[in-house]
C-alpha cells in the first residue's frame, strides 16, 4: 500500500482536497482509504462531517482517530493516542492508497495544503510559522491557490487546490516513493 500525508493548518482545505482526490484515484482503478485525525471525542457519519464526506466521496475505508476513540468503531479505554503506524496497521491491506489527514508531524511523506494569510491578518508575515515545507524535508509537494505568496520559492511540485486529477496522476507516477 502507498501512504501519503496531507498536512496544513486548520481551514487550509485538506478535507476538500482529499474529497476531490478520492474519486480521481478511483477513476484510475485505485482504492483509497483515509486516516483522519480528530480531536478528543467525536461521532462519525453525521451528514456534512468529514468522515461522512470521505465515505460519500468513495473511500474504501475511513479511519478517524483521537485520544479517546478510534473509528473503525472501537472505543479506547483508557484513552490513548495511537501512533500512525498502529492506525495504518488497522486498515485493510487491499487499499492501494492511504490518505492521512492531519498528523503533520508523523514520519510520512506529505503534501502540504497551504493557504496564504490575508494581508490584513496578523499571521501575514513571511517569517511567521504557517508553512511546513521549508523546515520539513518530508514535504514532497504543495497545494496552494497562491504559489507566489509562499514564504520561500520552492522546487517542489505545486498543485492548485482544484487540480485533483493532476495530483492523482503525479501520485501514480511517483508511487514507488510512497510505499509503506
Amino acid at each position: 500500500m502507498k501512504v501519503i500525508g496531507f498536512a496544513g493548518y486548520s481551514g487550509a482545505g485538506k478535507t476538500t482536497l482529499i474529497e476531490r482526490l478520492i474519486p480521481a484515484l478511483r477513476r484510475q482503478g485505485q482504492r483509497a482509504s483515509v486516516v483522519k485525525h480528530a480531536h478528543h471525542g467525536f461521532d462519525i457519519d453525521h451528514q456534512g462531517k468529514d468522515s461522512w464526506r470521505h465515505r460519500r466521496a468513495g473511500a474504501f475505508e475511513v479511519l478517524v482517530a483521537s485520544a479517546q476513540r478510534l473509528a473503525l468503531m472501537r472505543e479506547l479505554d483508557p484513552p490513548e493516542s495511537p501512533g500512525i503506524d498502529a492506525l495504518l496497521a488497522e486498515l485493510d491491506r487491499r487499499a492501494d492508497w492511504v490518505l492521512v489527514e492531519g498528523y503533520k508531524h508523523a514520519g510520512l511523506p506529505k503534501i502540504e495544503v497551504w493557504r496564504a494569510a490575508p494581508p490584513e491578518s496578523p499571521a501575514h508575515n513571511a517569517s511567521a510559522p504557517g508553512c511546513l515545507y521549508p523546515h520539513d524535508a518530508r514535504v514532497v509537494a504543495l497545494v496552494t491557490a497562491h504559489p507566489a505568496a509562499l514564504p520561500q520559492p520552492t522546487q517542489l511540485p505545486v498543485f492548485a487546490p482544484e487540480a485533483a486529477e493532476q495530483l492523482a496522476q503525479w501520485l501514480l507516477a511517483s508511487a514507488a516513493r510512497f510505499d509503506y
